[in-house]
């Protein structure tokens, strides 16, 4: 993995493929990145889709982002969708995703019976406003 300039907050990820891959309009591909890596405890990588591919070709990332733990060994996938109107392709070794780390703090859950009050109570989805 690579980061792409010096203030890159992502390494990019790539497709690990024999051949190219053509995603059908909305079709969805577990795609193999060929990384496998050991993070430290108290770290998490976040795979997140990259901005020029959603844009130039209409492909994305499924779950987004992906969470991958500090005690997963397997490959790191990137699970692809063509949100296009038109057939896909992604190359081997093309740029698929970013990975993004960041430390991970845990806290410990207290079951209660009644939440504190607030000025914005439930509100949420636009609840504050457009402006």
């Amino acid at each position: 993995p690579q980061y792409a300039t010096e203030g890159s907050a992502g390494t990019d990820l790539r497709a690990h493929l024999a051949a190219a891959l053509t995603l059908q309009p909305l079709e969805r591909s577990l795609v193999p990145t060929g990384l496998f890596i050991e993070l430290p405890e108290g770290f998490e990588a976040q795979v997140r889709p990259r901005s020029g591919l959603a844009l130039k070709q209409g492909i994305t990332c499924l779950n987004s982002p992906g969470t991958i733990d500090s005690d997963y060994r397997g490959e790191i996938k990137v699970l692809l969708i063509n949100l296009d109107a038109a057939p896909q392709v992604i190359a081997p070794g093309e740029r698929i995703a970013q990975l993004v780390l960041q430390r991970v703090d845990r806290i410990e859950w207290i079951p209660v019976t009644e939440l504190a009050g607030s000025t914005r109570h439930e509100g949420g989805f636009g609840s504050t406003g457009k402006e």
